[in-house]
């Protein structure tokens, strides 16, 4: 590991309105230092998802957490985000980084290969996403890239357990989405526990 703990992003469900949601986000992000907020939505009208962005960009902005919007880069600029998060690495990425860097944050994920990863990296995106249901596979994938190239690398923990065990792997953000969102002690107290297992990872 390197000096610096490995800093915590976290990712929204899938919504279809921000109301509901804003209670919960504003929870999390009293807990501490986030780096990062992906906002996942769940329609692909533009307007409605631009309302949700709108509606809880400043929540966090206010804070110095990064939003990203997944999925799109019009909703992104639009909504004054500070980037978009693309999965693969085809031609939406490759738009997506024409439109946004270096100005705003491009993040990538959903990849089924290596190669896929490797592509993403080479057109200069800020970050790569790993994530998979296998832990084990999920911490040989990090290793490889940690060891392997510069572009900051993040990992999705399914669970609280799974924090430490990416970190020591090399990631360099920790991605939380229902880990958070479902604890039954409030996203607050899952998000401080989360803080906790990063900052146990410093050399």
């Amino acid at each position: 590991m390197s000096e610096d703990a490995p800093r915590l992003y976290l990712a929204t469900p899938p919504l279809a309105d921000a109301r509901d949601f804003l209670p919960a986000l504003e929870n999390a992000l009293s807990a501490g230092d986030v780096a990062s907020l992906l906002i996942r939505l769940a329609g692909d009208d533009p307007r409605k998802n631009e309302e949700i962005v709108r509606a809880l960009t400043p929540l966090a902005q206010e804070k110095g957490v990064a939003v990203l919007v997944e999925g799109s880069a019009t909703v992104a600029l639009r909504a004054r985000a500070d980037g978009a998060h693309i999965n693969g690495s085809g031609e939406e990425l490759v738009d997506a980084v024409k439109r946004l860097s270096p100005k705003y944050i491009v993040g990538a994920g959903g990849f089924e290969l290596r190669d896929d990863a490797m592509r993403a990296g080479e057109l200069n995106v800020d970050y790569v996403l790993f994530e998979g249901a296998d832990l084990a596979g999920l911490i040989e994938r990090v290793a490889w890239w940690a060891e392997l190239f510069n572009t900051p690398c993040v990992a999705r923990a399914a669970s609280l357990a799974e924090i430490a065990p990416l970190a020591e792997a090399g990631a360099d953000f920790v991605m939380l989405d229902d880990a958070v969102w479902a604890d039954k002690r409030g996203p607050a107290a899952a998000v401080a526990e989360a803080l906790q297992l990063l900052e146990g990872t410093r050399a």
